[in-house]
């Protein structure tokens, strides 16, 4: 419990911290900022109405996890410039998604897999392999989204590196930590279903799910 209200007032925070830049730039008149940030907070609150619509409850760490995802790559990436200012910026985010989309590929999967109307019996190491593909897709689908924002509409979300305005070196990066991420998490999606004995962080992640959503665990 203690652990749920630390989460809650660290969102709460970020959220505060968004509210404060949208109300800032209206008074500055800067409207685009003001929407992109208005849109940012609305993002911020996908996870619990996903899980009043839908009756499944996300843990905590994850919900932080995904809106801290978007607070860094939305608002500290696109509003205040730091995938310019940094180099590694970047490289981060496309890691961090990996890793995030290899979460929401296993656990969709590991659902699929243990529920008692699908009649599916996957081997670990299959299920692995599925998180690991979701992530990779996901990824691609986003850096073919980015080609068309720029090629449509003259955007720069591909951010093309030095001696490369084609923006090749940069897309290939992206997939290649997004595969990383999504790597790290297949890893460890198949130690747990393998050993659920053995913890690190996300094998208590994905337990604190599962004891969150037992509707979906019973045969």
């Amino acid at each position: 419990m203690r652990i749920r209200i630390t989460h809650q007032r660290i969102t709460a925070v970020l959220q505060l911290i968004l509210l404060a830049e949208a109300l800032l730039a209206l008074w500055s008149q800067k409207w685009f900022i003001a929407f992109l940030t208005g849109m940012i907070i609305v993002i911020t609150f996908f996870p619990v109405l996903f899980e009043r619509r839908f009756r499944i409850h996300i843990p905590p760490e994850l919900q932080l996890a995904a809106i801290g995802f978007v607070f860094a790559s939305l608002f500290l990436g696109e509003v205040h410039g730091y995938y310019t200012r940094f180099w590694w910026w970047d490289i981060l985010l496309h890691t961090s998604s990996g890793f995030l989309l290899g979460i929401l590929g296993f656990l969709l999967v590991h659902i699929m897999n243990e529920t008692e109307k699908l009649q599916l019996h996957m081997k670990a190491g299959f299920v692995a392999f599925f998180a690991f593909l979701f992530a990779l897709g996901v990824g691609a689908l986003w850096e073919i989204f980015e080609f068309t924002m720029d090629s449509l509409f003259g955007m720069n979300m591909q951010k093309p590196m030095l001696g490369d305005p084609s923006g090749l070196t940069d897309t290939m990066w992206d997939l290649i930590v997004d595969a990383l991420g999504a790597l790290i998490v297949s890893f460890l999606g198949w130690r747990y279903l393998k050993d659920p004995e053995r913890k690190s962080f996300l094998e208590r992640w994905i337990d604190s799910f599962v004891a969150r959503n037992p509707r979906f665990f019973k045969r």
